[in-house]
């Protein structure tokens, strides 16, 4: 077992931790970046990214994490193979415990340890990842022009993804297990309003469908829950727009969170109610979950750290 000791601890290692990484080396800091339960994050479960500026042609997210991961070495940061099981944030310097026995202690720490999608829980669903099935419509919508998709969900992200993927499918189905939305009223009037959007109540999803070679989607099969029938739904793509949860266990009752779990920070800040504390990326996150503004908001947080720490 060892103690590593750091000026800037950064736990996580998706866009956000490895911005933080990257400017705090250029900074001569010598961090030291854990990479966490998934190392390189959610881009590393993305097949195809196309909207990450820097790239002309469609990139790979796990060889753009790669790159990112190898340019925070590059330039000075120590990256370990871990996963932080326990964090003590009541005094300095802080200490964290990983799951190898491990220990680290820092005199600032960034928080970057992203959210999750939350999925179906099939198998078929997962076979399918990246292949039809997708957690962000955003992200993943304009792969599907001019193609019939399917959104599953009832709140408001649900009615956004549907919304938003109508700019490029040509047909969008809703598929809800209740008979009512729980989205805001206005949302729900522009979805009923919206040409382009079906929606299929009282039913779930209970297998994705879908071709071997290529592996593809083409359809979804569907429960009915009132008549108990099965039936099957062609589509190409399929959106799983149920919730995120972000990934911060770990720190309940050590730093302030909202209802929903994501760590609060101060307006236009990555500073958390802890002096030298910072969160960055989909931990503090639950509007925008894009890889460049996770990225965005690591910068900023290595940039306010200097401050903290010279003064």
């Amino acid at each position: 077992m060892t103690n590593h000791h750091t000026s800037v601890l950064i736990l996580g290692s998706g866009p956000a931790g490895c911005s933080a990484a990257i400017y705090a080396a250029r900074a001569n800091r010598k961090p030291i970046m854990v990479q966490g339960i998934q190392p390189g994050g959610q881009l590393t479960i993305t097949t195809e990214v196309e909207n990450y500026p820097g790239f002309a042609d469609i990139i790979q997210g796990p060889w753009l994490m790669e790159q990112m991961i190898k340019q925070c070495e590059h330039v000075g940061t120590k990256v370990i193979t871990d996963h932080i099981s326990k964090v003590d944030l009541t005094k300095k310097p802080f200490m964290a415990t990983g799951e190898s026995g491990d220990t680290y202690t820092a005199d600032s720490l960034v928080i970057c340890t992203g959210a999750q999608a939350k999925w179906l829980g099939l198998p078929s669903e997962k076979k399918f990842q990246g292949y039809g099935v997708s957690g962000c419509a955003t992200c993943d919508g304009f792969f599907f022009k001019n193609q019939e998709v399917a959104v599953v969900g009832g709140g408001n992200s649900a009615v956004e993804e549907a919304l938003y993927l109508t700019n490029h499918a040509s047909k969008v189905t809703i598929i809800h297990r209740r008979d009512k939305f729980r989205a805001e009223k206005i949302l729900q009037e522009r979805l009923f309003k919206h040409p382009k959007i079906n929606v299929i109540w009282n039913s779930e999803v209970k297998e994705i469908l879908g071709a071997e070679e290529p592996l593809s989607v083409n359809g979804v099969r569907l429960l009915n829950k009132e008549s108990n029938t099965e039936s099957d739904l062609k589509v190409t793509g399929v959106f799983i727009a149920i919730g995120h949860f972000p990934n911060t266990a770990l720190f309940k009752g050590a730093i302030d969170m909202d209802n929903d779990g994501y760590i609060i920070t101060a307006p236009g800040s990555t500073r958390t109610n802890i002096p030298g504390v910072y969160a960055a990326g989909d931990v503090q996150d639950k509007i925008f979950r894009q890889a460049v503004t996770a990225a965005g908001t690591g910068c900023m947080a290595a940039l306010e750290i200097e401050k903290y720490l010279e003064s």
